[in-house]
């Protein structure tokens, strides 16, 4: 048997060789004109060649953050991250924060950032996050980028009061001092209340002062102690833990810096005769010193009061129990701590006993010796004598 080898006919030789020579033509012209990205950029370049493209670098958009843009009451040890639509390339263009918090970002999946602060974000603080857009910011492995920055801001929660009184403590400005136990928190957790204990710093304080003491919970004395911070600080004095009490706070607790001033606390007592004693550092530098309180119906009233005004010389005005009126406009040496009542130097024929509008009058020589020694922020307590 004898077989055949068939050939193509010469016209459907004649097209292989056009097809041929064409995509030598196209691969030649794409070759040329690839551009300095590497993406082929011919106008003429046949379908053929459409599989081997790469793809052109999509919009980049923003799907979620955490906390979100808006939130409220968020701790001060809050790990932030921020997921994009797209994978990222890398860690370039990273956010900025306003108030500044430092720390470190990280990429924790393949569309998500993610900051490991190593300071707390500062308790009551508004912060602001802002993601920068185009070529300063993050681009993804196609080469695309946010079209506009994106802002988020987030409103800090408050520290607790527990929190406070530890940084207050550990800073010198309580009569008590703070130790920590178990292992070193992390940096971001310096605003968190921290496990330890609480103890005197002296023994002699007497139980009328130490009894308002109150772990966790606000009381006399430490509003007395932030007061002081705020006047050292330069800060507004009004008792309020704010931005920029936690700032500085934690500024001097992580520094080392602690109050300048000693510790003093005033224990009035209205048992008759009526006393002053006042404590520095636990010991009664001025004691027994003769003082009038309130007259009946002008009664001082009893409790533990920080400091809140301290002039060498006060104005005072106002109605007697018996209807009649006074008007002082010198009185020396007030140091204001209830209302209208303040220790202040007062002339009368005699001391010890409820004489007063309120007040707590001394001779004039002792409130000038007094008064430098308790400044905004000092604790008076006032005792009623005994039932």
């Amino acid at each position: 048997m004898e077989y055949q080898i068939l050939k193509p006919p010469p016209r459907r030789r004649w097209v292989w060789v056009v097809v041929a020579a064409a995509v030598v033509v196209s691969v030649s012209a794409g070759g040329f004109l690839v551009g300095r990205s590497g993406h082929p950029t011919s106008r003429s370049a046949p379908s053929s060649t459409a599989g081997t493209q790469v793809p052109a670098a999509g919009p980049l958009s923003l799907v979620s953050t955490v906390p979100a843009n808006g939130a409220t009451g968020v701790p001060s040890d809050q790990v932030v991250s921020f997921t994009l639509s797209a994978p990222v390339a890398s860690a370039t263009g990273l956010p900025l924060f306003v108030p500044p918090v430092p720390g470190t970002w990280r990429r924790s999946g393949a569309r998500t950032l993610t900051f490991t602060a190593s300071a707390p974000f500062v308790p009551t603080a508004t912060e602001t996050m802002t993601i920068p857009a185009g070529a300063d910011g993050v681009r993804s492995a196609s080469g695309g980028s946010l079209a506009a920055p994106v802002t988020v801001t987030f409103a800090v929660a408050q520290a607790s009061t527990e929190r406070l009184q530890q940084l207050l403590a550990e800073t010198g400005y309580l009569p008590l001092s703070f130790t920590p136990s178990g292992p070193t928190p992390a940096p971001a957790e310096a605003a968190t209340a921290q496990t330890g204990t609480f103890a005197w710093r002296w023994a002699g304080l007497p139980a009328a002062i130490t009894s308002v003491w109150s772990e966790g919970t606000e009381n006399p004395l430490t509003k007395g102690a932030l007061m002081s911070f705020q006047r050292q600080n330069g800060l507004q004095v009004d008792a309020i833990a704010g931005h920029a009490v936690w700032t500085a706070l934690l500024a001097d607790a992580a520094s080392g810096k602690s109050d300048a001033e000693p510790y003093v606390a005033v224990l009035v007592s209205k048992q008759v005769p009526q006393t002053l004693t006042l404590y520095r550092d636990g010991v009664p530098v001025l004691a027994g010193i003769a003082v009038n309180t309130g007259a009946p119906g002008a009664d001082t009233v009893d409790g533990t009061f920080p400091v809140f005004e301290h002039v060498p010389t006060s104005r005072m005005t106002g109605t007697n129990p018996d209807g009649t009126t006074y008007d002082d406009p010198a009185v020396p040496w007030a140091s204001f701590f209830n209302g209208g009542d303040a220790l202040h130097g007062f002339v009368r024929a005699s001391y010890g006993t409820p004489q007063s509008n309120g007040c707590v009058e001394m001779p004039i020589a002792v409130a000038a010796q007094v008064w430098p020694l308790t400044p905004v922020g000092t604790p008076v307590t006032v005792i009623g004598p005994p039932s």
